[in-house]
């Protein structure tokens, strides 16, 4: 594996070893033992999307296995003044050891691969969101113990969770439904993958449908960073996808909620069933910080 682009390019053993690593991270950190295997070694990242989480775990990560990460915002670069990718690309290879970059087209982050010869990481895409799923699929297995055979539900905009969910779900041998309101599926690349598994994947418009007997429920919020004017249409769109103390009760009684946040309460989810499963929401926030130490130290390492 020389790069993480999205989990469509990652096989099922490499998924595995990621969050073998990742526990592996997490307990250094319990321990507080130190464990600098990035020691002179310099991450960018660009950002050319906000962020919290994403920019707090990787900064956090680096500083932790001992090397440095520089912030570059497109504002504070050549980027913002439309420098050509793969002349960033280059230069920040004679420079740097990796490049993680949180921005809006995939391309992007392809070409920076494509023309670079060191690692990219992807910190989000508006297609594909690989280090939020690893979290994710970290958090189920701590609570569950495993992730092969149970059901994960997603309910709301087939986005980049939505595509990063379907095809980390069926690659560790999870089943998946996925609820989205029409004109609002998936991407037909990541529907095409998910046809190689028909007796583990469901795509419907009927949320209930999609929950029931879940051990898992994920959702998202309605309207993402770029999306703002189509914020009422989308509210409309997504009214009947909520998930909530009703939807809740057809999936198993031990189901737990996921939600890669920032959450919109009262839209997306209730108050009610995220404060219920808030310890396992902010366990989730937490390990970005360890599954993207185990992506750095796998690639950078």
């Amino acid at each position: 594996m020389k790069h993480f682009l999205k989990l469509l390019d990652v096989t099922t053993e490499e998924i595995y070893e990621l969050l073998d690593l990742a526990a592996v991270m997490k307990q250094y950190v319990k321990e507080g033992k130190e464990h600098h295997f990035l020691k002179g070694k310099t991450l960018a990242m660009i950002f050319e999307k906000n962020s919290t989480r994403t920019r707090i775990s990787f900064e956090t990560g680096m500083y932790q296995l001992g090397g440095h990460a520089l912030f570059i915002s497109a504002k504070d670069s050549q980027i913002g003044r439309g420098e050509p990718t793969q002349d960033t690309a280059r230069v920040m290879s004679r420079m740097l050891d990796g490049i993680m970059i949180r921005t809006f087209e995939q391309s992007e982050v392809e070409d920076l691969a494509k023309y670079g010869s060191i690692p990219v990481i992807n910190g989000l895409t508006d297609f594909s969101h690989p280090c939020q799923v690893m979290a994710d699929l970290m958090t189920i297995r701590e609570h569950k113990g495993k992730l092969e055979g149970l059901t994960m539900c997603y309910i709301g905009d087939g986005n980049n969770m939505a595509n990063s969910l379907i095809v980390g779900g069926l690659k560790v041998g999870m089943h998946v439904h996925v609820a989205c309101p029409e004109g609002y599926h998936p991407d037909p690349s990541v529907m095409a993958f998910a046809a190689q598994y028909p007796d583990h994947f469901i795509l419907t418009d009927k949320p209930m449908e999609a929950a029931k007997d879940a051990d898992v429920v994920i959702t998202d919020c309605w309207t993402s960073m770029g999306q703002e004017d189509e914020k009422k249409a989308r509210e409309a769109a997504f009214a009947g996808y909520q998930v909530n103390k009703e939807l809740m009760a057809v999936a198993k009684p031990d189901a737990m909620v996921q939600h890669c946040l920032p959450a919109y309460r009262e839209q997306e989810i209730t108050t009610e069933v995220f404060e219920e499963h808030a310890d396992e929401i902010f366990d989730e926030a937490e390990n970005r910080l360890h599954a993207q130490k185990a992506v750095l130290v796998k690639l950078l390492g």
